[in-house]
């Protein structure tokens, strides 16, 4: 029965869809503006970030196009405004210390209030994604065994890229209000797994020694490369109004992955750990932000049964296999 709905859902996406797609420097951005690309049901796809992607294929059935546009600026509106899009990938909440705070913040949230503003303006917007992390329920040591979509965080995120997440998310609720004709869809990633991803956490398991804090065995979820690829591609393609968590079957410990990847940790006391942490952000070394530091601490589980229920779909990568394919590329 799910199976069906979502055949049948595939089969109503309207041939000759126009897809904006932001974020397409980046990898996973760049991997969905090529996957939306060799759909036959997507007619053009339009990717739009302030540099061009490095790998942007050109291979495909559709039209695809790079826009130079910073999401601040009043060309995103003039590009929704005219090339009649029909769906709104948002991929491009960003964190790390490339920027500073106040640079960050300002991309992440009123980028998105802008990017947001241009699609209620618009006649053609009917779809709507929106790339979000599970990062939005902080971890703490008061947190749930699992986190639902409908779970309030304990200790809700104060600062950095995971605050912006919050801020982000209530724009969004603010504008599915004002457009309930427009199908809005959130996906709250864990992080990101694979050969090809460069993110905060493949870097810290990518070094030979790696600190961990005395005392604590987070759990750890991943959502392989491909399968994130994928959810995405569906929800462009197909309307699944509402919040959804995604992630990879089960969990894995940290010392599971570091055994695993064959490294060293390191155990220190937790204030030490946090002094090492801010070193090695302002270093460059590292993007160990507070955030990190207290995934590493105290760990974060969810519950993506109701994305797999939703889709009528299972991803093909558990966390365990996610974690495996990257270390069979980092070794």
């Amino acid at each position: 029965m799910l199976g069906e709905r979502a055949s049948h859902h595939l089969c109503e996406a309207t041939m000759g869809n126009t897809v904006l797609v932001t974020g397409v420097a980046r990898y996973v951005g760049a991997r969905l503006a090529t996957a939306l690309a060799a759909d036959p049901g997507i007619d053009r796809v339009i990717g739009v970030d302030t540099v061009p992607p490095t790998a942007f294929a050109r291979s495909g059935g559709a039209q695809l196009e790079f826009r130079g546009i910073d999401l601040r600026s009043s060309d995103l509106a003039k590009v929704i405004g005219t090339a009649d899009i029909d769906t709104v990938v948002h991929m491009t909440l960003l964190s790390g210390p490339a920027r500073s705070r106040s640079a960050l913040k300002e991309h992440n949230v009123i980028g998105t209030m802008q990017l947001l503003a241009a699609c209620q303006r618009s006649a053609t917007v009917s779809r709507v994604v929106v790339r979000s992390t599970t990062a939005v329920y902080g971890s703490s040591p008061a947190d749930p065994a699992v986190f639902t979509e409908e779970t309030e965080a304990a200790e809700p995120p104060a600062t950095g890229y995971a605050k912006d997440a919050v801020e982000v998310e209530g724009h969004v609720r603010g504008f599915a209000r004002r457009r309930p004709d427009v199908a809005v869809c959130t996906l709250r990633f864990a992080n990101f797994m694979g050969p090809g991803v460069d993110s905060p956490l493949t870097r810290f398991f990518a070094q030979p020694v790696l600190p961990t804090v005395l005392g604590f065995d987070p759990r750890l979820q991943f959502v392989h490369e491909d399968d994130g690829v994928e959810v995405l591609r569906r929800a462009a393609g197909e309307d699944h109004p509402g919040t959804f968590n995604v992630a990879g079957e089960g969990v894995l410990m940290l010392s599971q992955c570091l055994r695993r990847a064959g490294r060293v940790a390191v155990p220190l006391p937790s204030p030490t750990f946090r002094v090492l942490g801010e070193l090695a952000r302002a270093s460059g070394l590292l993007d160990f932000s507070p955030e990190h530091q207290a995934l590493l601490t105290y760990g974060r589980a969810v519950d993506p049964s109701r994305l797999w229920a939703e889709l009528g779909w299972t991803p093909t990568f558990s966390t365990a296999d996610a974690f495996a394919d990257f270390l069979a590329r980092h070794r």
